[in-house]
């Protein structure tokens, strides 16, 4: 069948199959400008998973935001296991939901 990584995903709940970081980067690269000094909402996306967030995350003193902040419901099946940034401030689960995690500064590496 030719869409059975399609058909995979759906069943597996893989929602970032949908949004590749590569695709993420292909597209968000046109509105760097747009960015500089705003607050980016990702909006129940779960900041060990969501490749939305590990866009702005990576790329968050490039793109000179304000703040990131991110809030989700479900626990994550990777909590703590995936992070770009660890040891950042603000990116510990309290056990607690809604999960909200807001990012103000990024070290620089």
């Amino acid at each position: 069948m030719a869409h059975n990584n399609l058909h995979t995903a759906k069943q597996q709940k893989l929602d970032e199959f949908y949004t590749q970081l590569i695709d993420i980067e292909n597209e968000l690269k046109h509105y760097k400008d747009q960015f500089r000094g705003k607050v980016v909402y990702c909006n129940c996306d779960d900041p060990y998973e969501s490749n939305f967030f590990k866009y702005f995350a990576a790329n968050f003193n490039a793109l000179g935001l304000k703040k990131l902040i991110t809030t989700t419901f479900d626990g994550s099946p990777v909590a703590d296991q995936q992070l770009l940034f660890k040891d950042m401030e603000g990116l510990k689960p309290n056990g607690k939901e809604p999960l909200i995690i807001e990012i103000n500064k990024v070290p620089e590496r």
